[in-house]
């Protein structure tokens, strides 16, 4: 998780997210689908997070974003926390890797530790944004690109654009959607649901 001007720390809580993705106000939204999606790749949901997303206010509107939210919503009481530590442990850990590499750099080069990890540190650090020392994921890891860029819009930084454009916009979408066919997914499918209607709501909003 990033902080500012050296702080490690995250930058909210997945509370705050949930409440965020339920207002009307659009950089706040945006902010919370992903701290969001954040706080689900980052690591398993505990039984917290679940209750906390069983019990979300989803608008009745007929929307792409109301539906993968209401998705989330009828799944997590079903799952149990023992159940989505295994099936976070084969989607991105798994014995020798995971079925999927949630890094930019593996999906750009098809390496970790690659390039466009350099390229993405030296972003955040113009940017005053340093990784937590409480983390062992690199900077271009899903959640914490999602972090960085939740903090880049609750600030109103004019390089929000620019960084998802350079770090995410080229490989995000086939992450999310890879994800949806995940073939150790179940509850995952529906976060990367709620991902790719993320990404597309993303795009429109920088294409605007």
């Amino acid at each position: 998780m990033p902080g500012r001007s050296g702080a490690c720390c995250y930058v909210t809580s997945a509370g705050f997210a949930i409440s965020c993705v339920i207002m009307k106000c659009e950089s706040q939204v945006r902010a919370g689908l992903y701290l969001l999606l954040a706080a689900l790749l980052r690591e398993a949901p505990d039984e917290r997070l679940l209750s906390q997303l069983g019990n979300l206010e989803v608008g009745e509107e007929d929307s792409d974003l109301a539906q993968a939210l209401g998705s989330l919503k009828q799944i997590a009481p079903t799952v149990h926390p023992v159940e989505l530590e295994r099936e976070f442990h084969a989607l991105f850990i798994g014995v020798t890797r995971g079925e999927l590499m949630p890094y930019a750099s593996w999906y750009l080069s098809g390496y970790l530790h690659e390039r466009p990890l350099a390229w993405i540190r030296k972003d955040l650090r113009r940017l005053g944004i340093e990784r937590s020392c409480e983390t062992c994921e690199p900077e271009d890891h899903i959640a914490a690109l999602c972090e960085s860029m939740a903090l880049l819009v609750l600030q109103a930084e004019e390089s929000q654009e620019r960084f998802y454009r350079c770090h995410l916009k080229p490989w995000v979408d086939r992450f999310f959607a890879d994800l949806t066919q995940a073939d150790a997914a179940r509850f995952y499918r529906v976060v990367g649901r709620l991902g790719c209607v993320s990404v597309d709501r993303e795009n429109r909003y920088f294409d605007a």
